[in-house]
């Protein structure tokens, strides 16, 4: 009788750690996908901001990264903020500040208000990047499975990021930008409320977590994290720089506000599969090979597009995608690796912070590159940066063992 009763406990516990696991996933993936598709929706509003506010490539930049660096700049305290008043009211609160930050970018009159709507969306993001992907992390070690779990949560990141530019590219045949943009507010205050239905009790993740404690930990290998920060820093720069710069590209090549659009969604959709393939292949053949493969084809690939009609880029848009974006996912997955025993979370808003600060910096400076030399030198340019990861990946591999 008591073997009957500890096998139903069991049983309930498995099923129990199994909803949290599935609740927390899809919470974190949904987070993701809003967050990352309305960070990525102001490339798609870059050109149209140009021309409304008569701004030079350096401001357009400053747009850009004024989000971005919010972003980075608030992650370490978000994830400290978090031990205080738990992820769930960090995460909430945050897509609610971001879907805020939309409504008043919608009524912008001038480029002021503009920028202070777009430093309180960067804000609002801030918690999410490190404090989903560590849920996702802790609710996934004990039953194995953690790469593949990031990857899922970062293909989700590039289906928001594919889906909301591209309904706002065919949104803004129809409608205004200032709409398109008050929509997206909306968005954000909606995706807040779910989540704050979907990220499962306090209590549950507590014990998971304790479960998860006993299982796999870090080396704590502080050269091979500055290995990591520094490569995923100069992947983020180039990526960023390149999304900043795609919409300009495409205009010069004929492109109109819906194909700009809709080579964003091309782009992302492959970016979206090249993040889940990716972080399967670099739990199948490593790291740095999957590494090497991805960045030396993204530099390849920028170097086409800034040579190829439009026809042609536009073809090729979807495989740049994978390769783009596809090494992140790589990365994410050996954070918690290098990370030291207890300090994952804070391993995770290091690597977010280096990340998303390096992406929002680039901007800045590849477009006072692009006014100076033009958009095609600050492509090449940012094309040749990109290998400086090859050697920094392969240290990376050292310290993690293999």
């Amino acid at each position: 009788m008591a073997n009957l009763k500890a096998v139903s406990i069991s049983r309930d516990s498995d099923v129990a750690d199994t909803s949290v696991r599935r609740r927390s996933l899809i919470a974190a993936c949904g987070a993701h996908a809003v967050h990352d598709g309305l960070t990525d929706l102001i490339y798609v509003l870059l050109p149209i901001w140009q021309a409304q506010f008569s701004i030079s490539y350096a401001l357009v930049g400053l747009l850009r990264g004024s989000y971005s660096g919010m972003m980075a700049g608030f992650q370490l305290l978000a994830s400290r903020l978090a031990k205080r008043w738990g992820r769930e009211r960090m995460l909430v609160g945050g897509t609610a500040l971001a879907g805020i930050a939309y409504l008043i970018a919608g009524q912008a009159g001038g480029l002021p208000v503009l920028l202070i709507a777009l430093l309180l969306g960067g804000l609002g993001a801030s918690p999410q990047h490190p404090l989903a992907s560590s849920m996702v992390t802790d609710t996934h070690e004990a039953g194995g499975g953690v790469k593949e779990a990031l990857a899922q949560y970062n293909f989700a990141g590039d289906i928001g990021k594919t889906l909301i530019p591209g309904l706002v590219g065919l949104l803004l045949v129809v409608v205004s930008w200032q709409t398109s943009v008050t929509l997206m507010g909306l968005l954000g205050l909606a995706a807040a409320g779910l989540l704050w239905w979907l990220i499962p009790a306090r209590n549950e993740q507590a014990s998971n977590k304790g479960k998860a404690a006993k299982a796999i930990t870090g080396t704590g290998s502080a050269s091979g994290l500055r290995a990591l920060l520094l490569t995923g820093t100069l992947d983020s720069a180039v990526r960023m720089g390149f999304l900043t710069f795609l919409p300009f590209l495409l205009k010069s090549k004929g492109a109109g506000t819906a194909g700009i659009g809709f080579a964003l969604s091309l782009l992302f959709v492959g970016g979206a599969f090249g993040k889940l393939f990716c972080g399967y292949l670099g739990a199948r053949i490593g790291m740095m090979k999957t590494v090497w493969i991805t960045e030396s084809a993204t530099s390849l690939l920028i170097l086409l597009a800034v040579w190829l009609p439009l026809f042609g880029m536009m073809a090729m848009l979807p495989l740049l995608g994978l390769a783009l974006n596809g090494t992140s996912s790589v990365l994410y997955g050996v954070v918690p690796e290098l990370a030291s025993a207890g300090k994952r979370e804070q391993a995770f808003a290091l690597f977010y912070t280096c990340t998303i600060g390096g992406g929002a910096l680039s901007p800045v400076l590849f477009g006072r590159l692009g006014d100076v030399a033009g958009v095609s030198a600050a492509l090449i340019t940012l094309a040749a940066i990109l290998l400086f990861t090859l050697p920094l990946s392969w240290r990376v591999q050292k310290e993690v063992g293999g």
